[in-house]
């Protein structure tokens, strides 16, 4: 099965990324952590993603949209980082999150993927079978 691991933070915690020596150890135990789940076989991907003053939002209410710039005053926990793994099941999904290192206060949340047999209701038999070739397929069954 395969999981996507989000890492959760205060935004305004987030945002400090000085090259403070914690901070420095704290990203290569991260690395260390990460070389441990390629080893595995675990890891598919992974990616830290910046704060939320460098992005955007796109709200729909099913007609039209529109744009929002950051940072989002609303929001108190944002996504600040993912991975990807590829484990049996979630108790080895949370096994290996155990073991991750810890980066200052946050969240972590598990979320599994969709997989083909979970489509079951909504595709053909045909479709199920059918390979994902390329890009498309190598993440997900979309």
């Amino acid at each position: 099965m395969r999981v996507m691991v989000f890492g959760m933070m205060d935004e305004s915690k987030a945002g400090a990324m000085e090259p403070t020596p914690e901070m420095l150890e704290g990203f290569a135990a991260m690395d260390r952590f990460t070389e441990e789940l390629v080893e595995a076989g675990v890891f598919i991907a992974a990616a830290g993603l910046k704060p939320s003053a460098e992005s955007k939002r796109i709200v729909t209410d099913g007609v039209s949209r529109t744009v929002i710039d950051g940072p989002f005053a609303e929001a108190r926990e944002l996504v600040v980082g993912f991975s990807i793994w590829e484990v049996k099941d979630m108790d080895e999904a949370m096994a290996w999150a155990q073991r991750s290192p810890l980066m200052g206060p946050g969240v972590m949340e598990i979320r599994p993927f969709y997989e083909a047999a979970d489509l079951a209701d909504y595709v053909t038999p045909e479709d199920l079978a059918a390979p994902r070739d390329g890009e498309r397929g190598r993440l997900g069954v979309a």
